[in-house]
């Protein structure tokens, strides 16, 4: 009896082993024929938690959300912050009975009925042990430790630190809430050309389009990675950095989509995570910010609203009012095609992400091929670039921007359900009816035959002024039906003539017309170039360059607001940038400029040069980098202007190349040899500009000299081949790179606020800028490497620099004769069919002359 007792108890003990032996949290490993649940790990330190990476960062966890009861999933969680970073079974969740599951064959998740509900797919080899890692990664290993499988190629709305986001790994999906890990509608993902973010596959982000991106390379992305001081798209070569979002430095961060389709970058403080990066910037561009055809006015505190003749709805979003009745995607109605407008000023969340359904047709063309289309939910036409964009599936909201007020016309499908009248007989011998109708609307007809009478008089002392500006805008009509797509806003003449008050204030002139300061009814200062050395040419391709111009975004271009074109005028609406351009600040009257904000000036000059060698759509050669076409504005923003207008020339006007396209002293050699003009013709011009960084003054230039008839500067170790009253810096620079003597380079203004090795660097860059040969001067992307440290310095050639005496040999001959100009210019006489290294004199065009104020861009 005794006996059979004991043996009893001894079963008993052995079938409740696992949970004897399982009840503390293991530490890094586990190994085959393992189980867990929620209940036999209830008492560890996060309940549920059975396994905890080495240092106990993380913790592999049978977890429930907020301790709600029903729903419990296979989890990684960031213990101190107690946040979940991947789910097995987010779309299948077990109850608090189900078990996780290690054999050799793999991990699985079931429910106590013995259904799987998740499990690793089949490996090639069988399973020795699972490993959680300090980074958040569990792993499934082999006999010889190699992984079998890992949680990091599978993420579900996080990434973390370290964590490689490969173009072929599944997106990242929101979770619907807090409680359900279930996957939403949101996406996000890598291509091989940007990051993107999606609802139900519409973009309505992209990284190439945010401000705070920089783009190093045109080689193709292969993954995207976190580490402590940023987000980055890596090549495949795991070295090459092809777009970067620079962020401060941390030890630990995190990259999440949220619920709302937000992207965020979060680093930890403690136990809070601070939000440094959010995506995108404004809520009203949120797919479903205000719910479905709510509308979101954009601005700091974003408010929802509903269109007109619309109203809110219980569950979110808003219904049209008067008892119509929204299209239904499945093609289903009972009534007749109607449709409600959302006023001026509504923009769809995705129109400016996609490409429009039909370009060059006219609103009725738009508004039936919706109705034609029975799971078109609406349309939005755009009336300066004639596009239609047809919204199908479902809706989302909209958001409305006074800049696109008379530009885009959107409207909502509806049916309108018809109502069988009632019929009443009128058998009695009451008032007829037909007169209780006919009395009230013969008043109001004759109350509005005086109304009109009125009008009409009124409107005859007025008509001379409809001719009038009839005739002043009649010329617009040659240019609004031109079908292009992709137009920045179209401004009316009259509106730019009272933004700049009749072009009052002139804050710039160069070679294509004359910039002057306005501003919009919003209070949005405006820079508005009035271009008047343009050619006359085509009007469809004026347009199609503009869409071109317009279409091009970096932090560091000046942004084209808008245009305007009637009759020969042209006008370009941009960004003002309230702290002018750069020559301003580093050779005007004033405090110099410290070398870190020349160091920022020239790193984003170089970004915004990469981008359009390379990050654009339309890859641009500039052809005129100066510090005129450097614009500043408060908080160290550096914007590059004038991109893009030299493709306004007509043909007529391409024989003026040199002087149109480039101003003297920054033009590159193979200007004047006929050789071809390469976006290598640019980084020589970025080259000259960055010496005057350097030094604090221009090139080309004069000293002055004191009363002791001393000049302002030492140059008494320079080549005396100059004379002593005029300077060629870049020879300067050039004789004191041979001498390794960086510091007598740096503006004496800062007082030595700079080491020599910062300045031997900028001259460094410079140099190798300004080789005479195209091939040897590196590209813009490089340039930008070795200023941020990512690329190693290249070392100029001296041999490719031997043209810079003949330049400075040259530049003594005017500067003697023109040392007195009233103008202050002292411009570089250049033979023009004669090679750069020979110094035998040619015939010199008087163009040669042009200073760089005459022929200067945008300020």
């Amino acid at each position: 009896m005794d006996l059979s007792i004991l043996s009893f108890t001894t079963i008993l003990l052995l079938s409740y082993a696992p949970s004897l032996f399982n009840s503390r949290t293991f530490t890094e490993f586990i190994y085959p024929n393992f189980t867990a649940s929620y209940y036999q790990f209830i008492d560890s330190p996060t309940t549920g938690s059975f396994l905890s990476s080495p240092n106990g960062t993380f913790q592999a966890s049978i977890f429930n959300p907020l301790s709600q009861q029903s729903s419990f999933y296979l989890c990684i969680l960031h213990v101190s912050s107690n946040t979940i970073f991947w789910s097995a079974n987010r779309n299948r969740p077990i109850s608090s009975t189900g078990t996780m599951s290690l054999t050799q064959s793999g991990l699985s998740v079931s429910n106590p009925n013995d259904t799987v509900y998740w499990s690793t797919p089949t490996l090639n080899s069988p399973v020795t042990a699972l490993q959680l890692l300090e980074t958040g990664n569990l792993i499934l290993l082999d006999r010889s430790n190699g992984s079998l499988w890992q949680s990091f190629d599978y993420p579900t709305d996080t990434i973390t630190i370290g964590q490689k986001f490969y173009i072929q790994t599944p997106p990242l999906a929101n979770s619907v809430s807090g409680t359900d890990l279930s996957a939403g509608d949101y996406r996000f993902s890598i291509t091989n050309s940007d990051s993107v973010l999606q609802w139900r596959g519409m973009d309505y982000w992209r990284l190439s389009m945010d401000p705070r991106a920089f783009k190093d390379s045109n080689s193709d992305i292969s993954y995207l990675q976190m580490n402590n001081s940023g987000l980055f798209l890596f090549s495949g070569d795991g070295i090459t950095v092809v777009w970067q979002v620079n962020l401060q430095e941390t030890n630990f961060r995190i990259a999440v989509l949220d619920s709302t389709g937000k992207f965020s970058v979060r680093s930890l403080s403690g136990t809070t995570w601070n939000e440094e990066f959010e995506a995108p910037l404004d809520n009203c561009r949120l797919p479903l910010s205000c719910g479905p055809i709510g509308l979101c006015t954009v601005g700091s505190d974003s408010v929802c609203s509903c269109p007109s003749s619309f109203y809110s709805a219980s569950n979110g979003g808003c219904l049209p009012a008067g008892g119509a009745q929204l299209a239904n995607p499945n093609c289903s109605s009972n009534g007749s095609i109607s449709y409600i407008g959302l006023g001026g000023g509504s923009q769809y969340f995705a129109n400016g992400f996609s490409n429009p359904t039909v370009s060059g047709s006219d609103f009725s063309a738009c508004k039936d091929l919706c109705s034609k289309n029975c799971s078109c939910l609406g349309f939005f036409y755009t009336n300066s670039s004639f596009s239609c964009y047809i919204l199908e599936d479902q809706l989302g909201s909209m958001f409305y921007s006074a800049t696109v007020e008379n530009e885009n016309l959107g409207c909502i499908k509806t049916f309108v359900v018809s109502s069988t009248s009632s019929s009443n007989g009128n058998s009695g011998g009451g008032f007829p009816i037909a007169a209780l109708i006919l009395l009230p609307t013969t008043g109001f007809f004759l109350i509005m035959i005086l109304i009109v009478m009125v009008l009409w008089r009124r409107s005859r002392n007025s008509k001379a002024e409809v001719l009038r500006l009839e005739r002043l805008n009649s010329s617009m009509d040659e240019f609004d039906n031109i079908p292009i797509p992709g137009l920045p806003v179209r401004f009316k003449f009259e509106e730019l003539e009272l933004a700049t008050n009749n072009f009052e204030i002139q804050i710039g002139l160069g070679g294509f017309g004359a910039v002057y300061k306005g501003t919009l009814p919003d209070e949005t200062d405006i820079a508005v170039k009035r271009i008047d050395n343009v050619g006359i040419h085509g009007k469809k391709e004026f347009l199609t360059e503009i869409a071109i111009i317009g279409g091009i975004r970096h932090v560091n271009l000046v942004k084209l607001r808008g245009f305007c074109a009637r009759g020969t005028e042209r006008l370009l609406v941009y960004e003002y940038m309230n702290r002018g351009s750069l020559d301003r600040s580093l050779f005007g009257i004033g405090p110099a400029l410290e070398w870190q904000e020349r160091v920022g000036i020239a790193l984003a000059t170089a970004r915004g040069l990469a981008y359009l060698h390379g990050g654009c759509e339309h890859r641009i050669i500039h052809c005129d980098i100066k510090p005129e076409n450097i614009l500043l504005h408060d908080h160290s923003q550096v914007k590059i202007s004038d991109f893009g207008l030299s493709k306004l020339m007509s043909a007529e006007q391409s024989n003026l190349f040199t002087t149109m396209r480039g101003t003297r002293g920054y033009l590159a050699p193979e200007w004047l040899t006929n050789a071809a003009i390469s976006d290598k013709t640019d980084v020589y011009s970025y080259g000259m500009v960055l010496l005057e960084i350097v030094r604090g003054r221009k090139n080309c230039s004069v000293q002055t000299r004191n009363v002791d008839n001393q000049s302002n500067e030492d140059l008494s170790s320079f080549s005396s081949s100059l004379s002593p009253s005029s300077i060629y810096f870049p020879l300067f620079a050039l004789e004191m790179h041979e001498q390794g003597r960086y510091l007598e380079l740096a503006d004496p203004r800062l007082q030595r606020r700079v080491t020599e090795e910062e300045v031997k660097k900028l001259v460094h860059v410079a140099l190798c800028c300004v080789h005479e040969e195209p091939m040897l001067r590196p590209s813009m992307a490089n340039v930008v490497g070795m200023l941020e440290g990512g690329t190693a310095v290249g070392k100029p050639r001296v041999e490719s620099l031997n043209f810079l005496r003949f330049y400075g040999r040259r530049f003594t001959e005017p500067s003697m004769n023109n040392r007195n100009n009233g103008n202050g210019e002292i411009m570089l006489r250049l033979a023009e069919n004669s090679s750069t290294t020979s110094s035998t004199s040619g015939a010199y065009s008087a163009n040669s002359y042009l200073s760089s104020q005459q022929i200067s861009g945008p300020r």
